[in-house]
């Protein structure tokens, strides 16, 4: 059995997203886990020579912890997704900094690269899954409104955190040996459980105390004083049940929700991705040892990938920004693609970037796309599903995402190394870059848009599923408003009916008092007795 809807870091249908207050610290802790999980694999790299040295292995089998790491993030999203429908966002991320932390600590004390696959490839790359996606979820519970500017401010962790994390790694490295920078690195790694521990679900106090007020003053209202309390008993119970008739199917949460599959716009978004991740990887992979055969000296060559860091920083919350603005929010998928189309044709262009000018210049496009696509993919995602199937939803993608990324660089690769030639890897990877962009774009016009100019206008009892959190909310307060308006018309109709029966009741017992003068003897035993309890009855209805 899984735990109430509160724990679940599932949005309930008629608490509205804060926008801000908690959520704020909610916003910081995704910040540090986004940095984590995406800059630590990238991060141990630094102590690769060293591994090479001690363990007398070569480079490449080295290279297999980063890429154990970002298997275990993206292959694991549905593990994760049935983790949290299961256990709340809060107990899984605390279990997950305790993995990724004890994960780096077992790997300072190894003997063989085997043993570092096992633990700081397997242990802390999936306790970095187990923080990364219900960090995510969460973000999407506290901000609605405010949710593009916080997505771009949380995926702004990425480049800050990979812009610190390779000098910290670098000094540790050269004072305490990779072993001693293993061990720190894991202790730095339990501030997961910090950020996992504010992650609190969001308050449900307030509404369970409207719900009992507004069922009081229902069954008060219903309820006239005589022989129609008993009704009004009895039909304020019949709203009750019905209330938890609603309730019922909550309590049955599916582990991991397949009906996503069922939307259109989930469908061509998965597609999109997976051809996205084939080629966005690639450049700044090879973008080093391009740098290097084209002449550029090592340190300068290195310090390519610091320019695509800095402008990506600036470049994902610049994009939340804007994605959140009126006019632009409605239209987000068409700006996700324009931010797929520019990166793209960045890679196109620069595929023929001889000089260092050249490769600078690709940086900075190349940084300013890059931070536009990483600020806008989950809130695409967010807009598509809604929060009440993200959960399920991220998990199902970053899977399909998996085997594009095992796809991508390697075979890029091997090109690389049957080729000998980057110009031809820059193009391919463009393309395929600029393929998901008009993919996403034309298959949203043609099969979203034009489907819903199509279709009648829905009702109001219609499921909301995929909508926004605010909707949803604004829809429950008005199905209450209109529920407590059907009682005060059911309640003014039972008064009428009352007053008419105690008019007709009058005219009866008039019309008899007339004919018999009152209340007969004798003969008129019988009616003169009907006639004094219509008075009687007339009475107590009057009242």
């Amino acid at each position: 059995m899984g735990r109430p809807d509160p724990e679940e870091g599932q949005l309930p249908a008629a608490v509205k997203p804060p926008d801000g207050g908690w959520g704020w610290i909610v916003l910081f802790g995704c910040f540090v886990i986004t940095g984590f999980s995406y800059a630590f694999p990238k991060a141990v790299s630094v102590y690769f020579k060293e591994l090479m040295k001690d363990f007398h292995v070569g480079y490449s089998d080295t290279a297999w912890i980063s890429s154990i790491m970002l298997a275990m993030l993206y292959g694991t999203g549905p593990v994760c997704s049935i983790m949290v429908n299961q256990f709340g966002c809060r107990p899984v991320m605390l279990i997950g900094g305790l993995l990724a932390s004890s994960g780096m600590i077992l790997a300072s004390f190894t003997t063989n690269i085997i043993e570092l696959y096992l633990t700081a490839g397997v242990l802390t790359g999936l306790g970095m899954a187990l923080n990364f996606q219900p960090s995510l979820i969460m973000l999407g519970t506290y901000f609605d409104k405010r949710r593009p500017l916080a997505n771009g401010l949380a995926a702004a962790g990425s480049p800050v955190f990979l812009s610190s994390l390779s000098p910290l790694g670098q000094v540790l490295l050269e004072k305490f040996g990779w072993r001693g920078g293993f061990l720190i690195m894991g202790g730095l790694l339990l501030n997961c459980c910090t950020c996992g521990a504010v992650m609190r679900p969001l308050d449900m106090g307030m509404k369970r105390k409207m719900e009992k007020a507004q069922d009081k003053y229902e069954a008060k209202e219903m309820l006239p004083i005589g022989g129609k309390s008993e009704e009004g008993i009895s039909t304020a119970d019949g709203i009750k049940k019905a209330k938890k008739a609603k309730k019922k199917p909550k309590k049955g949460k599916k582990l991991l929700d397949f009906s996503i599959f069922s939307n259109r716009g989930f469908i061509i978004y998965t597609i999109s991705k997976f051809i996205l991740v084939l080629g966005l990887f690639v450049p700044p992979i090879l973008l080093v040892n391009y740098a290097k055969d084209t002449g550029v000296p090592d340190t300068e060559a290195a310090f390519l990938l610091s320019i695509i860091g800095f402008i990506d920083i600036f470049a994902r919350p610049a994009c939340g920004m804007v994605a959140g603005l009126k006019w632009v929010r409605p239209h987000v998928a068409y700006l996700f693609s324009f931010a797929m189309l520019f990166n793209g044709l960045t890679d196109i262009c620069s595929a023929r970037a001889s000089n260092y000018t050249g490769l600078v210049i690709f940086c900075v496009f190349f940084g300013i796309s890059y931070g536009m696509v990483g600020a806008l993919q989950f809130e695409v995602l967010m807009a598509i599903v809604g929060s009440q199937k993200f959960s399920s939803a991220i998990g199902l993608v970053l899977l399909i995402e998996a085997f594009a990324v095992l796809i991508g660089p390697p075979s890029a690769g091997r090109l690389v190394d049957a080729l000998k030639n980057y110009e031809v890897i820059f193009y391919l990877a463009g393309s395929e870059v600029v393929l998901s962009a008009l993919f996403l774009a034309m298959a949203t016009y043609c099969c979203l848009n034009r489907g819903k100019k199509k279709e009648p206008p829905p009702e109001k009892n219609l499921s909301r599923a995929g909508g926004s959190d605010t909707e949803e909310a604004e829809s429950d307060v008005q199905e209450a408003e209109e529920h407590s308006s059907n009682n005060h018309q059911l309640s003014h109709s039972t008064d009428n009916a009352v007053v008419v029966a105690s008019e007709e009741a009058n005219h009866v017992a008039e019309e008899q008092s007339g004919e018999g003068g009152g209340c007969p003897e004798g003969d008129g035993e019988v009616s003169a007795q009907d006639g004094c309890n219509a008075d009687q009855m007339v009475e107590r209805d009057s009242f």
